[in-house]
């Protein structure tokens, strides 16, 4: 019996840590070239999670929290991205409200309230971005990632402005990290194999069209 419970504590702890390990890694990837692009203008863009009802969830408000402890200006701009996806107000809206209601933010900010899914956030955050010299992409680490690499897709000059955000922090959503990571992995597997069809349409898709490969979960 003690052999068991052994097995299984080393097993829990071998998944623990591989679920910190990917999202470590996962926060390193897909960045510009530049450690410290030049000039000073600074956005960072939040991706919202799919939130039913009218009050934020658990989910929008980490991603708003990780989203002000990575602006690094007084000036930095905020924008924050995520339609109605379920109902209710869009994402956006909600994670506005709670960074400047409970997190007191009085920074910039704006937000796009129209995305359905990740293609689409960054598709839409794109005009309200492209005055940036850094651009830091706020998630989990690996959604973040996928987004960092639709960036690149559809303007790899942005792309070229990535820089590390703060929403990876060691131990934090550790229990849950693994199955982020395995679901991550399989949604950036998807957007990977993607490069080789058909490029993605820039018009806006009917609501209820398809969305881009790999989005169907990951929001």
């Amino acid at each position: 019996m003690k052999g068991i419970v052994t097995s299984a504590g080393a097993l829990v702890l071998t998944l623990l840590t591989w679920g910190e390990v990917e999202h470590w890694r996962a926060s390193r990837r897909r960045l510009g070239p530049a450690a410290r692009p030049a000039g000073t203008r600074e956005v960072v863009v939040v991706l919202g999670y799919r939130n039913r009802g009218r009050r934020i969830n658990a989910v929008n408000r980490w991603r708003v929290r990780a989203g002000l402890r990575s602006c690094d200006r007084a000036e930095t701009r905020l924008v924050l991205s995520g339609g109605s996806v379920d109902g209710g107000r869009p994402e956006a809206e909600l994670m506005a409200d709670y960074a400047r209601e409970r997190r007191g933010y009085r920074g910039p900010l704006l937000v796009e309230t129209e995305s359905r899914s990740t293609w689409e956030n960054v598709r839409n955050v794109i005009p309200l971005i492209e005055d940036a010299d850094r651009v830091k992409i706020v998630s989990h680490s690996l959604h973040a990632e996928k987004a960092r690499a639709y960036l690149w897709r559809q303007r790899p000059d942005l792309g070229a402005r990535l820089v590390r955000a703060r929403d990876y922090r060691p131990g934090e959503w550790l229990v849950a990290k693994p199955a982020l990571a395995l679901l991550g992995r399989r949604n950036l597997r998807c957007a990977d194999q993607a490069r080789s069809s058909p490029s993605q349409p820039t018009a806006r898709p009917p609501l209820t069209g398809a969305r881009a490969a790999g989005d169907e979960n990951d929001r």
